[in-house]
């Protein structure tokens, strides 16, 4: 059985934590793994590979994080943009054996009875094998509005319902025979194909197209007119609300799928006040709250039920009951064009990460660290000079025709728009400081001569 694994979505839900370049499942929330960790180490139990869908972006986050597990024998497909989980899934299936039995999995969803889980799989995996699709229908313990239903007759699938008014789904609860939509499915890679081509024929087509048309060395990539080209389409929609041969599995697996922090919070060890532990955190006399925040001290006192999240660049309070309406402090963020919704402080890149210190009209300050054996794009920038001083390790840098070493306590300057690239050949990681000068100092501002990780300009 492959599981594969979709990688998709921001998760603004939990921003600041989660960002567009850093969505919540790559997030270190529970005993320094992510979710996307957990999942992997979850389900490795039960299927003999992992196929990972992903963007380009959140590939490089999952190779490092699956490099700390030890696990580097993976299948990837790269998506230059989302179009939902039909796509998505018919193009990792369209990989694979038309026989071979795949469980599809978000990658950002906690189960902890993984006991009960691995009783689930087995049925489901049963009934797959009989050619059915099958769905898996989280058993409700309260009336949940924000998920979907699943209306059941024993293993058969009545219908599909979206998300209820409260009133509504009171009564689902009380009826018994209605499931959360747990977004997870297990079936044969050729059945699905076979349902997708005839009940949704444009995103089967335009998928195999898509398909047909990649760079499959090392992973499969998607071409980005071709991604464009399919309809963006779930699988609810496309396959399985049309489909005979749906089956779903009741699931008492203790699931949750962290969309929001009061879910979140529910999920977290608390102390003896039922505050989240953090070693920062100073509480007098405050009870039951949610606070997250790793570089500074944070002081409470006389507070209940409140949610405090910092981030460094960021800082969130808010009610708990309300933390849905996160989304909404995302929409403003977008709308004043600032990059809050989009990046930490620290950026991830194949090559290492950058930290910004500091950010200002007219210059920005960054610390540089580079892997052993990783290398930047050669480059160049329009509306800025850069400064590069070496702290520690050996830095290769190539400015225009002339290349050279420099060391710790030695330094560089780029002119702008001179062709550069900073590698480190080295053994350990090289760390620096780049003083960035010029009138826009965007991330945007680069154009990308020659780049060992195919990435576009941006």
């Amino acid at each position: 059985m492959t599981n594969i694994i979709l990688c998709g979505g921001s998760g603004t839900r939990l921003w600041p934590i989660s960002r567009t370049l850093m969505p919540k499942q790559f997030v270190k929330l529970f005993d320094n793994k992510s979710l996307f960790q957990l999942t992997i180490d979850r389900n490795s139990k039960v299927c003999d590979s992992q196929f990972i869908v992903s963007n380009t972006e959140q590939y490089f986050l999952a190779l490092d994080q699956l490099e700390e597990l030890n696990e580097i024998n993976n299948k990837y497909l790269l998506e230059p943009v989302g179009r939902n989980t039909a796509p998505a899934i018919a193009l990792a299936c369209m990989a694979l054996d038309k026989d071979e039995i795949v469980l599809v999995t978000p990658s950002d969803h906690l189960i902890k009875d993984e006991n009960e889980y691995a009783k689930v799989l087995e049925t489901a995996q049963k009934l797959a094998s009989e050619d059915n699709l099958v769905t898996f229908g989280i058993t409700p313990d309260f009336a949940e509005t924000g998920f979907g239903y699943i209306e059941a007759n024993g293993l058969d699938v009545k219908a599909f319902h979206e998300k209820p008014d409260l009133q509504t789904a009171s009564k689902y609860l009380e009826n018994g025979n209605y499931y959360w939509n747990s977004g997870m499915f297990c079936f044969k890679a050729g059945v699905f194909l076979d349902e997708l081509k005839k009940y949704s024929p444009k995103v089967y087509e335009t998928s195999l197209k898509a398909l047909e048309n990649s760079s499959k060395e090392n992973m499969i990539r998607i071409k980005h007119e071709d991604m464009i080209s399919i309809p963006e389409d779930s699988i609810d929609y496309a396959v399985m609300e049309k489909s005979t041969k749906v089956k779903v599995v009741p699931s008492n697996i203790n699931w949750s799928d962290v969309g929001s922090f009061d879910a979140l919070f529910e999920e977290l060890p608390k102390d003896e006040n039922g505050n989240t532990k953090n070693e920062k955190h100073i509480s007098i006399d405050s009870k039951n709250n949610l606070i997250h925040g790793q570089d500074k001290y944070i002081a409470t006192i006389d507070v209940e039920d409140l949610i405090v999240v910092d981030t460094g660049d960021a800082l969130l309070v808010s009610k708990k009951g309300s933390s849905q309406k996160v989304k909404k402090v995302v929409s403003k963020l977008k709308d004043m064009n600032t990059e809050l919704h989009n990046i930490h402080l620290t950026g991830h890149r194949p090559w290492g990460t950058y930290t910004v210190l500091e950010d200002t009209p007219g210059y920005k300050i960054k610390r540089i660290e580079v892997k052993p054996g990783k290398r930047l794009s050669l480059q160049k920038h329009f509306h800025r000079n850069e400064h590069w001083t070496v702290v520690s390790g050996t830095a290769t840098v190539t400015v225009g025709d002339t290349t050279k070493y420099v060391r710790p306590n030695e330094s560089t300057y780029i002119k702008m728009g001179e062709i550069h690239r900073l590698e480190n050949e080295g053994k350990i990681p090289v760390v620096m400081i780049e003083v960035q000068v010029g009138e826009y100092t965007g991330e945007d501002d680069i154009v990308r001569i020659e780049d060992d990780f195919k990435r576009e300009n941006k």
